[in-house]
C-alpha cells in the first residue's frame, strides 16, 4: 500500500484540474476557482486517511459547493471585473453567452443547475451534496433552467447580476 502523502498527491494530480472546471462553473472566474480548488484540498489533506475508504469524488465535490458557498456570502457585494462593460456582453446573434448567464442565477440555484446538468449528478446526490431536500433540488434546477432559458434568448432583457 503506497504512503498516504502519496496517495493524496496521486488523487490531486488526477482530478485537480476536473475540481477546477466544476469550480470555474459555480463561481465564472478562474482565479476564484483557483482559489476554491486551493482551499478545497487543503480542507482536504487532513481527512484523507479518513475519506479514502469513501467515495472522494463526492466528498470533494462537497467540500467545493461548500466552500463556494461560503465565499459567496462573505463577497455577495464584491465584483470584480477587468473592464468595466459598457453594455451587457452577447454574442454576435444576440444571444448571451452561457457563463454570463449562469452568473446571474443566485448562488444555490447556480450549484444545483451546474452539479445537476454539468456534472451530471442525480437530483438525490446533489440534494445530499447540498443537504436540502429533493424537491428543493428540482424547483431550483427547473427555475435555474428557465432563468437560464430566458436570458440566452435573443429578445431577453438584461437583468443585474445577483449573487
Amino acid at each position: 500500500m503506497a504512503e498516504p502523502d502519496a496517495d493524496f498527491a496521486a488523487y490531486f494530480a488526477g482530478r485537480a484540474s476536473s475540481v477546477r472546471r466544476l469550480a470555474y462553473a459555480l463561481c465564472g472566474d478562474w482565479h476564484t476557482a483557483d482559489d476554491l480548488v486551493q482551499v478545497t484540498f487543503i480542507k482536504l489533506y487532513p481527512r484523507w486517511r479518513r475519506v479514502q475508504g469513501m467515495k472522494v469524488d463526492a466528498y470533494v465535490r462537497r467540500i467545493l459547493v461548500n466552500t463556494y458557498l461560503s465565499h459567496v456570502r462573505k463577497h455577495r457585494r464584491e465584483q470584480v471585473m477587468a473592464d468595466v462593460p459598457d453594455r451587457p456582453v452577447r454574442t454576435p446573434d444576440g444571444h448571451e453567452d452561457l457563463g454570463s448567464a449562469l452568473r446571474q442565477l443566485p448562488a444555490q440555484q447556480r450549484a444545483v443547475v451546474v452539479l445537476r446538468h454539468l456534472e451530471d449528478l442525480s437530483i438525490a446526490e446533489v440534494a445530499e451534496l447540498l443537504q436540502v431536500a429533493e424537491g428543493t433540488v428540482k424547483s431550483q434546477s427547473n427555475r435555474g433552467i428557465t432563468a437560464l432559458r430566458a436570458a440566452m434568448s435573443p429578445a431577453a432583457p438584461v437583468r443585474p447580476r445577483e449573487t
